[in-house]
């Protein structure tokens, strides 16, 4: 595969579809983020919002995940979201360099692309800070959303990569926004591409 993929996988609240999106404008080349949803939405048939809520969080954790919503086979609605998420992305990877935004891209391009892997964290107090001046997220709640939307990524991560959603180990790189700062991480993976 001859085309260079950046994917960013990211704690909710940490800048990580922001970053994103700009070391893409800074590179020249297309960020696909909520594009993804369009994409699979047109792939699969499932409605937009359905996609947007499944396609990286689990209903209610691991096990809900698991056990819900599963025929007879064990077979789930959620498990041909992510067969559609997979072809979305590996096209996505064939056709031309870009950047994509969570979505397990990380994992599903792994032996397919020439890939740099990143992961955005930063710590809990800036996260919230941010969710509540960019997202409009109430200042009495923050931490508990966060929270919320960081442990269904992670299920969801898991049972379809069977992989610990974080872990440096599992990425080239990992970057703190809220000490780097959101310019910084969009200098230091434009460099690394």
């Amino acid at each position: 595969m001859k085309h260079r993929i950046i994917t960013i996988s990211r704690e909710f609240g940490s800048g990580g579809r922001t970053i994103g999106r700009e070391a893409a404008a800074k590179l020249g080349i297309p960020c696909y983020d909520h594009e993804l949803i369009e994409k699979i939405a047109e792939e699969s048939g499932f409605a937009k919002e359905y996609i947007k809520e499944r396609g990286e969080y689990t209903p209610g954790g691991w096990l809900a995940s698991a056990f819900s919503d599963r025929d007879f086979n064990g077979h789930s609605n959620q498990d041909d979201l992510w067969a559609a998420q997979r072809r979305v992305i590996l096209s996505l990877a064939e056709k031309e360099s870009c950047v994509i935004v969570g979505r397990c891209a990380d994992y599903i391009l792994k032996d397919q692309a020439d890939c740099l892997t990143v992961f955005i964290h930063s710590d809990m107090e800036k996260r919230a800070e941010r969710i509540v001046q960019q997202y409009g997220e109430r200042a009495d709640s923050p931490v508990k959303r966060l929270k919320d939307k960081d442990k269904r990524r992670a299920a969801y991560y898991q049972f379809y990569t069977d992989m610990k959603w974080g872990i440096a180990q599992n990425y080239h790189i990992a970057l703190n926004s809220g000490k780097l700062g959101i310019d910084t991480c969009v200098e230091l993976i434009t460099r690394l591409y």
